[in-house]
């Protein structure tokens, strides 16, 4: 009996179109939009400036500006000042480094020498590198010039730079085995994402076998209600995976994305397909209809792939989404993938999201089973 459910239900799967659209085309057409846009972006920030003074000195300031790793020099000598400065204001640029006149005749005559830094008010992030170097460079034009001080007043070139040595120095250690980029973060992220929408494949399904008399005929049968449950759980478990498995090697082949120890990975799409699965009969024996179960397949969807950190990576969640963000199953999926992929976890690593997968899968089908009773009793005859 229960091959025989699993049967057909490969047979309507494969029938139909919609199913192959949904959770192949779609998740391969968004990954490939968002590499485009994100994965080629480059490391550089392109800072853009006016430079009134043209002086010595000035260009001298430009020139140590523009040997800083990861900064460009943009000059627009098409417009004037007060046209770059409109352009800010109408929010068509985000910022623009100004060295005004007198910057060198200030410098010689040891006064302050304003830079001035017009920016947007509402791009803070992308104006804060440009705005933290320029501190970093004053700050080193000032210990300079303490230096000099101090020279003028007895101590010698060591003993001056000794003492203008900070106590606490910060050292960055980086333990990631992997570069983290938008590649690592969009593959998994739509993979996860779009292996949920097998729900509305299997609401469909469910109710299409309820008012088709389908279900009422099976009543009439010695067939026990796991057995079916089992029978419409098996095949969708199947395109789960056969799905992750096109998405990752799509990843691969295309943008080159570092998969890691391949059986931790494994275990994670087997663990993904029984949570997406069990999640969908908990859903499909509930549901009144299908446009009902479609409604809320969207909502765990979309609502998990925000709050989970499918689209953005999680650090970037506001504080309150990344608590809501750990009770979904899409989070702790998504973390699993990346802690293999990027973080070089392997089996021993990963068993927390594995387990935690599971239990959703396992849950939603305990209460589906428990149910079944009542969906069963209310097929059309």
């Amino acid at each position: 009996m229960i091959k025989s459910i699993i049967r057909k239900e490969i047979q309507v799967t494969l029938k139909e179109k919609g199913t192959f659209f949904w959770l192949f085309l779609l998740p391969i057409f968004f990954i490939v939009i968002f590499a485009s846009i994100f994965g080629n972006t480059t490391d550089k920030i392109t800072v853009s400036y006016y430079d009134q003074d043209h002086s010595q000195m000035s260009k001298v300031f430009l020139k140590q500006l523009n040997q800083i790793p990861g900064f460009e020099l943009k000059k627009d000598s098409t417009k004037s000042l007060n046209e770059q400065i409109k352009e800010i204001k109408d929010g068509k640029s985000t910022s623009l480094l100004v060295i005004p006149k007198g910057y060198e005749e200030n410098l010689m005559a040891n006064k302050p020498a304003d830079i001035q830094l017009y920016r947007d008010a509402t791009a803070d992030s992308a104006v804060a590198p440009i705005k933290a170097v320029l501190e970093n460079m004053a700050s080193s034009f000032r210990e300079a010039k303490l230096s000099k001080t101090l020279q003028t007043l007895g101590q010698n070139a060591d003993q001056a730079k000794e003492t203008l040595t900070p106590p606490v120095k910060l050292k960055e250690v980086k333990e990631n085995a992997t570069k983290l980029n938008m590649i690592t973060q969009v593959v998994p992220g739509y993979t996860v994402m779009f292996v949920f929408f097998i729900m509305i494949t299997m609401v469909r399904n469910f109710i299409k076998d309820k008012e088709s008399g389908m279900l009422s005929r099976l009543r009439s049968t010695p067939m026990k209600s796991y057995h079916y449950l089992i029978g419409m759980w098996v095949p969708n478990i199947l395109v789960v995976l056969t799905q992750s498995t096109v998405l990752l090697v799509f990843g691969k082949v295309v943008y080159d994305l570092n998969i890691g120890d391949v059986l931790s990975i494994i275990l994670i799409v087997i663990s993904l397909a029984v949570c997406a699965t069990g999640l969908g009969l908990l859903l499909s024996v509930f549901v009144r209809s299908e446009n009902q179960g479609v409604a809320f397949v969207q909502i765990i969807t979309m609502g998990g792939a925000i709050a989970g950190g499918l689209w953005f990576p999680y650090d970037f969640l506001p504080r309150f989404a990344q608590i809501v963000g750990k009770f979904t199953p899409q989070y702790w999926a998504q973390q699993g993938m990346q802690n293999v992929m990027i973080r070089g976890a392997h089996l021993e690593d990963i068993w927390v999201p594995v387990l935690i997968l599971l239990g959703f899968g396992l849950i939603g089908l305990v209460i589906a089973s428990l149910r079944f009773k009542k969906f069963f009793t209310s097929a059309i005859n």
